[in-house]
């Protein structure tokens, strides 16, 4: 990602179907990284910094209970 922003590293449970996973695991195979660990983690990054994470956090409407 070459727009980079302030980001901080933020250790959290993350919840995800199997089959999430074990695509990330199957793809992690395929370009010979072993650390899956680390690859979850840069997926869901990637992710939550493409959709726009920050604005969705910033909604007091996706807040429950």
């Amino acid at each position: 990602m070459s727009d980079k922003k302030d980001t901080i590293l933020v250790h959290a449970n993350v919840e995800m179907t199997t089959a999430s996973l074990e695509a990330i695991v199957a793809n992690a195979k395929k370009l010979s990284r072993m650390d899956t660990a680390d690859l979850v983690g840069e997926m869901v990054s990637q992710f939550l910094l493409g959709q726009d994470f920050e604005a969705y956090v910033k909604d007091i409407n996706n807040y429950k209970g």
